[in-house]
């Protein structure tokens, strides 16, 4: 398939950016380092194998679309330096041991070992190379419909609202961030606020690592998205008083019964929203869903990350220094879980490429077959 070229949404200082790119050189990519947003903005150089691992495992890049193409284009630069089976395998392995619950990255790796398996050495970095330049055209591709078919939605409210303002709670960062351009959440967001529908968003801070403050926040106030930050508790108060007319969050893993694995937090905001009878949708790429698995809570691994997370926090001082500071008593146990997850019974629907479907297993199969198409072992898991 001949995937177009698209224009880069996000612009930093009248630039336009991708979050990840192919250097001038040739030999090596650019990422956005997203641990220093929101006070610092910088990039980075990854030139081998251990670079791409490290910028993931350490979410210098993070986001389930974004890791995924960056394994992408880490499986090439290991291949740059030996195209052999040996290093193919071990770099895969590499690769999918960087993070465990975020199926993106899975899928990208399986999108290149079948592109290069059975070439000629001499051919595989050529060939990786195309395959991880596709996998970011094709997610900037899809991340544009999804945009489309939530507009939808919004645009109905507004309707409704007869042009009144549409308040979009949100959860993480789903945004550009977490994509290689558009995100999947702020999609909508962004195209309905380009139309000139009065948009507003409501962005959890979403402690741990704070992404919705740090890096939602960010991205919407540089696109001019009106927006207000809130602490993750607010939600349920703003929904109880009418002040939220849909929610809109991202995944890292979608089940084949509609389960959505996504920043912890969310199985929260969704049942505020099921108690007050606001909409709950869940934005996600095709490659998110994950037919392997049926029963999300028994069967998806959570990463537990480390306790510091929990522990400390980072931010600006008055003179501009960026500092971390303990914030809960000296030995004291932490518990950092980095994702929950929301059953189905409690999303309205999920936005994708190929619109807005019902968090089922017939809806899902119906709309995405070729995914649906399972080995007999994992079909047979997926039954049981």
């Amino acid at each position: 398939m001949k995937i177009p070229l698209f224009h880069c949404l996000m612009k930093i200082d009248g630039k336009a950016w991708r979050t990840i790119w192919l250097e001038s050189d040739g030999a090596s990519v650019g990422v956005i380092d997203q641990t220093l947003l929101p006070h610092r903005f910088g990039s980075l150089r990854l030139a081998t194998l251990e670079d791409a691992a490290h910028a993931i495992r350490s979410m210098q890049v993070r986001g389930a679309p974004l890791i995924g193409a960056t394994a992408a284009y880490g499986l090439w630069l290991a291949l740059r330096t030996d195209a052999s089976d040996e290093n193919l395998e071990r770099a895969y392995a590499v690769l999918l041991d960087t993070r465990p619950t975020a199926i993106n990255l899975k899928w990208a790796l399986d999108e290149m070992l079948a592109a290069v398996r059975n070439r000629p050495r001499t051919e595989r970095a050529a060939v990786a190379l195309q395959r991880a330049t596709d996998i970011c055209d094709e997610d900037v591709a899809i991340n544009q419909a999804i945009g489309r078919h939530g507009l939808a939605l919004i645009e109905e409210i507004a309707a409704r609202k007869k042009g009144g303002r549409v308040n979009v709670l949100t959860h993480c960062n789903a945004g550009w961030l977490a994509t290689v351009d558009w995100g999947t959440a702020t999609a909508p967001i962004y195209m309905a606020h380009d139309k000139g529908i009065a948009v507003h968003v409501f962005a959890d801070e979403t402690r741990p690592r704070n992404q919705g403050a740090a890096l939602t926040a960010w991205e919407l106030g540089r696109h001019g998205v009106p927006h207000t930050v809130i602490p993750d508790n607010t939600g349920g108060h703003l929904m109880q008083h009418g002040m939220v007319d849909l929610v809109i969050v991202g995944t890292d893993r979608v089940t084949a019964q509609g389960d959505v694995c996504n920043k912890i937090g969310t199985y929260l905001k969704a049942l505020a929203a099921r108690d007050n009878g606001v909409p709950f949708y869940v934005a996600l790429p095709s490659p998110t869903i994950d037919f392997t698995v049926s029963d999300g809570v028994a069967e998806i691994p959570i990463e537990q990350r480390s306790g510091d997370e929990v522990a400390t926090i980072s931010g600006k001082t008055a003179d501009g220094r960026i500092e971390t500071v303990q914030v809960i008593p000296d030995g004291s146990a932490v518990a950092n879980y980095g994702f929950d997850v929301t059953p189905a019974r409690l999303v309205t629907g999920l936005i994708t490429e190929r619109g807005v479907i019902a968090a089922s297993r017939p809806a899902l199969a119906q709309a995405f077959p070729e995914r649906a198409e399972v080995s007999p072992e994992s079909a047979a898991k997926v039954r049981a």
